[in-house]
């Protein structure tokens, strides 16, 4: 089985063993007041914010990188970040933006419109290893294209992108191909922190292999020991598997961290997190499992996010006969979605009938087709596509990691599992470490079945409909031009009433032609010591939930 690991009784000890030490002289007995330890579901993938998708990385990289525009605290509205302002011209193909002066890089590099062009240059002339979508997935989900496309890429035809143009020092624009009324909100994301051009040339930012899976294997030392930014905090250090350090930036252009030091440890099991915090090894983790809501009382603080994150059965076309709709539909309707959110989500997860949550405009309040739990259908539709029953199917699922829409992938995939058995498919499991296997596998286009979800990026539906369904992705490998157009018409569109109409119908084609099966519509809860003062959860999770703001009170 490829891309397995076993886990053994001894490491999850170790590293147990290692939270205690990094948080020794941090617990709940004020020991230490400038040191917060906080337990991640999983190590970052990489430092390099460009080269990353998953929420552990990102929760590190938005403390060591500003990009041009962030989000409001609490919220989803775009603020002012190292840009202080725009202006799109009125073909809404040019956006230029006056730059914050006096700001530096945390290596001395001063930060102005020549950096930000060097920063969009070299996304945008990735070389084709760096290409891959398990690697650059965000510019080529929001900018579509890179300038000189290895074999299977997509290329310039294919770009949002144009180009960038610096006016002196402190004022530059971004031109586009098209109009994009989700462009300002999408640069907004931790991907697109602005990195120092000195370190991204000094220790190789570009250099190293991809191997079969889509995970990077860096040469240069820019993604794993020197990610340099503008923010709040700098690393300090990252041994993986045990603890990643992170120190306040006394350059910082803004409001100075609170806290001196920051160690993230990773802590794949979610009762594991839970118990670390109650002991005091840490003083607070994310994603904390439903069921164990009520287990945060007395001197722990628990913070609940609303429901901006769905999770799906994720169905590669590519891989027959996942390319037969019928065979979708089949396994649409073989899963008992309200058992598996009733059981395992504690009451915060509403069974979802299509992929946006209802927060979102554009999800579609009729119209959308139904797949209700019929495992006899599932039988004829697969008799019906000519196939003979019981039919092998290889599903995958992730191991030491819990995210907000499966808080316990092994409960979710056995649970489907016995779904599927009953309803005339024949599984065979398959499992991996989410980081870097499962995720890179993923992306890259090995699984035809996988548990996967979405957290949202930012507030719009482009962030979801878009970045998943608006181009050909390995992914999901399909192809469907009528699709692709109608979402690309919707994210162009300015009039809001028909930008919302245009997603509702793109909900019910999206659902129609089941690149996926959504199954759950999830909050998540984010907990803390109670003298932990300064947090505020927001919708869009650890892309937007500074630890500059926290301190000991």
């Amino acid at each position: 089985m490829t891309r397995r690991i076993k886990f053994c009784l001894f490491a999850a000890l170790a590293v147990l063993g290692l939270v205690a030490a990094a948080g020794a002289t941090t617990s709940r007995s004020g020991a230490s007041k400038d040191t917060l330890v906080f337990a991640g579901a999983a190590d970052p993938a990489l430092l390099d914010p460009s080269l990353v998708s998953d929420g552990e990385s990102l929760r590190v990289t938005d403390e060591i990188f500003n990009s041009l525009v962030g989000f409001k605290l609490g919220g989803t509205a775009v603020v002012p970040e190292l840009a202080t302002g725009w202006s799109v011209s009125k073909n809404h193909l040019v956006w230029t933006f006056k730059l914050r002066k006096g700001v530096t890089f945390t290596d001395g590099t001063p930060f102005n419109a020549a950096a930000v062009c060097f920063n969009f240059t070299r996304w945008y002339h990735f070389p084709p290893p760096l290409q891959n979508a398990a690697l650059s997935y965000y510019w080529q989900t929001v900018f579509g294209g890179f300038a000189n496309p290895g074999s299977g890429s997509p290329g310039p035809k294919n770009s949002l992108y144009r180009g960038c143009k610096a006016h002196g020092r402190y004022s530059v624009s971004l031109i586009l191909t098209r109009p994009s009324t989700s462009f300002l909100a999408a640069i907004g994301l931790p991907n697109f922190g602005i990195a120092s051009p000195t370190a991204l040339k000094k220790y190789g930012a570009d250099a190293g292999t991809v191997d079969a899976t889509g995970v990077f294997h860096p040469t240069g030392t820019f993604a794993t020991r020197h990610p340099i930014g503008t923010g709040p905090y700098m690393l300090q250090s990252w041994a993986v598997g045990s603890k990643l350090v992170l120190v306040r930036n006394p350059r910082y252009w803004g409001k100075k961290a609170k806290l001196a030091r920051i160690i993230i440890v990773p802590i794949g099991n979610a009762s594991a997190r839970l118990q670390a915090l109650q002991s005091g090894e840490v003083q607070g983790y994310d994603n904390v499992d439903p069921t164990n809501f009520g287990q945060v009382t007395g001197k722990l603080k628990l913070y609940k996010r609303p429901p901006f994150s769905v999770g799906y059965i994720g169905i590669n076309q590519s891989i027959r006969p996942m390319n037969n709709l019928l065979v979708r539909q089949a396994l649409a309707y073989a899963i008992n979605k309200p058992q598996v959110v009733k059981a395992f989500y504690g009451g915060v997860g509403a069974v979802a009938n299509q992929f946006l949550p209802p927060a979102l405009f554009g999800n579609a309040k009729s119209g959308v087709p139904a797949y209700p739990y019929n495992p006899t259908k599932s039988k004829q539709l697969l008799q019906q596509a000519g196939l003979k029953l019981p039919v092998k199917v290889d599903f995958w699922y992730p191991t030491s990691v819990s995210r907000p829409y499966m808080p316990n992938p092994a409960n979710n995939f056995q649970a489907f599992s016995a779904n599927l058995a009953a309803a005339g498919f024949e599984v065979t499991p398959h499992s991996a470490p989410w980081r870097p296997d499962y995720r890179a596998g993923v992306q890259a286009g090995k699984d035809q079945l996988f548990l996967f979800g979405w957290i949202a990026d930012f507030g719009d539906p482009a962030d979801f409909l878009n970045v998943l369904f608006g181009s050909h992705t390995p992914q999901f490998g399909f192809d469907n031009p009528a699709l692709f157009s109608l979402l690309a018409k919707a994210d162009a569109e300015t009039d809001v009433d028909r930008r919302i109409a245009l997603y509702e119908k793109a909900s019910i084609q999206v659902m129609r032609f089941l690149p996926m099966i959504p199954y759950v519509w999830a909050g998540s809860g984010i907990a803390f010591d109670s003298h932990v003062k300064g947090f505020v959860p927001g919708p869009i999770g650890p892309v937007n939930e500074p630890f500059a703001n926290l301190f000991y009170g």
